[in-house]
C-alpha cells in the first residue's frame, strides 16, 4: 500500500528520514501516526524508528538530545522541531511486567515491529508514503479488529498495561478485540496489579472519552480488568448499568469521573477518597465535587440560585453534560439563562468585603465576620437584598445585633 499524499504533519520530518537513509540506514514513521493516517484520524505526534544506532544518529545530525539513549531514543533537533528517533530493538526480561530488563539494538525492522502491542500499531511508513505491513495490520484495520502481535500472553507479560490499551482502542476506534487477544487479557488480568495507577487512569480516561465507550467498557468489565482498579473491585453491577446508556457526550475527565462517582453513589467525602486512590489532580477532585450535587439538583429539578452560584459556570456545564447521559438534562439555554440571572457570579462581586465591615460596620475579624459575609452573599443570590454597600452594611449590623 502506498499513501499518495501524507498529512501535513509529516512534511517537515521527511527530510530527517531522507538524511538518515542517505547515510546508508533505514528509517520509518511507526506506530499510532501510521494507523491514524490510514484511518484518516487526527495525528498529534509522530514517531521515527531507524536501523541506525544512537551513536550513528548523533554522527549524522549536529543537534541532538539524549532523551532515552539507554533504550535507543535520541531527539533530533531540526529547524526548531524535535523528532524522537528510536533504534530498532529487541527486549527481554520483563520482571515488573512493564519495563524490559534488557534492550538489544538490532538492524532488523521485523525484529523491532514484532515486539509491538497490536498489529494495527505494528505498521511502518516510508517517507515516500509506502506502508510496510509485516503482521497483517492493514487487514485488521479493514476488519476493525484489535489483535495482539504474535502470542497475546507474551505481549501482556512484556507490558501488562497493554490489556488496558486494548479496551481503550476498542472504545477510541470502535473496534472489536479478536478472540485470542481477549482470552489473553482474561488469563493475564491479575498482572494489571503490577502497573502504576496513574498509567491505568490515563487509559481508563481515554476509554471513557472514546468514540464508543460502551464497546470498551463492555470489554473492561467482561475481562475482569475492573477488579484491579481502585474502588471498582466490587462495582461490576454499577458499571454494567452504564452499558444501557446511549447518549454518550462526555467531553472531559471531570465529567467522566462524576459519572463514575454517581454510579457508585459516593458522598463528598467518599468522592475525595476515591479520586485520591486514582491519583487524580486536586483541581479535578474539586470540580467533580461541584458537578455531582449539581447533577442531583438537575435531576430533581431543584436547581436553586445558591446551588448555581456554588457550582459555577464551568461545573454547571459539566453537570448538564453528565445529566444528558442519564436523560435528566435541562436545555442548555435555560441553564445558561439561570446562571446569567444571578445577581453576582462569585464572592468577589459582593459590594462589601472584610475591610469595609471592619471600618464601616464595626465588625471585628473572626468567625463571626465569615458567617456574616456568607449570609450576605446568600441573601443577595436569593434576591432578598440588593448588592449595594449601604444595604449590605446595614444588613451586616442587623445580623450582628441579632447574634
Amino acid at each position: 500500500m502506498k499513501i499518495k499524499q501524507l498529512p501535513a504533519i509529516f512534511e517537515p520530518a521527511r527530510p530527517v528520514l531522507q538524511k538518515i537513509e542517505a547515510a546508508g540506514y533505514e528509517a520509518y514513521f511507526v506506530g499510532g501516526c501510521v494507523r491514524d493516517t490510514i484511518l484518516h484520524d487526527d495525528i498529534h505526534d509522530i514517531d521515527i524508528a531507524t536501523s541506525a544506532y544512537p551513536s550513528e544518529i548523533k554522527a549524522i545530525f549536529n543537534h541532538t538530545v539524549d532523551t532515552g539513549i539507554e533504550h535507543g531514543t535520541v531527539m533530533i533537533l531540526d529547524h526548531g522541531t524535535g523528532y524522537e528517533t528510536t533504534t530498532f530493538r529487541t527486549e527481554s526480561g520483563y520482571q515488573d511486567y512493564r519495563r524490559p530488563d534488557k534492550v538489544t539494538f538490532v538492524r532488523s525492522l521485523s525484529e523491532d515491529l514484532k515486539r509491538r502491542d497490536f498489529t494495527i500499531n505494528a505498521l511502518a511508513l516510508r517517507e515516500d508514503g509506502e506502508v510496510i505491513d509485516l503482521f497483517n495490520g492493514l487487514t485488521d484495520l479493514q476488519k476493525h479488529l484489535i489483535r495482539a502481535v504474535g502470542d497475546p500472553n507474551e505481549r501482556f507479560h512484556e507490558d501488562a498495561l497493554r490489556m488496558m490499551r486494548a479496551v481503550r482502542f476498542a472504545s477510541k476506534l470502535n473496534f472489536v478485540i479478536d478472540g485470542p487477544t481477549l482470552t489473553g487479557i482474561k488469563e493475564n488480568v491479575p498482572l494489571l496489579a503490577k502497573i502504576a495507577v496513574e498509567r491505568i487512569r490515563v487509559e481508563f480516561e481515554k476509554l471513557m472519552l472514546g468514540q464508543k465507550p460502551v464497546a470498551g467498557l463492555q470489554d473492561f468489565i467482561s475481562t475482569g480488568l475492573y477488579q484491579y482498579c481502585p474502588g471498582l473491585a466490587d462495582a461490576k453491577d454499577v458499571l454494567s448499568a452504564l452499558l444501557l446508556l446511549n447518549h454518550w457526550e462526555l467531553e472531559n475527565e471531570a465529567q467522566l469521573w462524576a459519572v463514575i462517582c454517581i454510579q457508585l453513589q459516593l458522598d463528598q467525602g467518599e468522592i475525595n477518597n476515591f479520586l485520591k486512590k486514582w491519583k487524580t489532580a486536586n483541581d479535578l477532585i474539586s470540580q467533580v465535587k461541584k458537578i455531582v450535587p449539581a447533577v442531583t439538583a438537575i435531576r430533581q429539578r431543584s436547581l436553586m440560585p445558591v446551588t448555581i452560584f456554588k457550582t459555577g459556570a464551568a461545573a454547571l456545564h459539566d453537570a448538564n453534560q453528565v445529566a444528558k447521559l442519564y436523560g435528566w438534562a435541562i436545555l442548555d439555554k435555560d441553564l445558561q439563562a439561570a446562571y446569567q440571572q444571578l445577581p453576582i457570579k462569585n464572592s468577589k462581586e459582593l459590594a462589601v468585603d472584610g475591610k469595609m465591615l471592619i471600618t464601616k460596620a464595626g465588625i471585628k475579624p473572626g468567625p463571626l465576620m465569615g458567617k456574616i459575609i456568607q449570609q450576605l452573599t446568600t441573601a443577595v443570590i436569593n434576591g432578598k437584598i440588593t448588592n449595594d454597600p449601604v444595604t449590605l452594611l446595614n444588613e451586616a449590623q442587623k445580623i450582628m445585633k441579632e447574634g
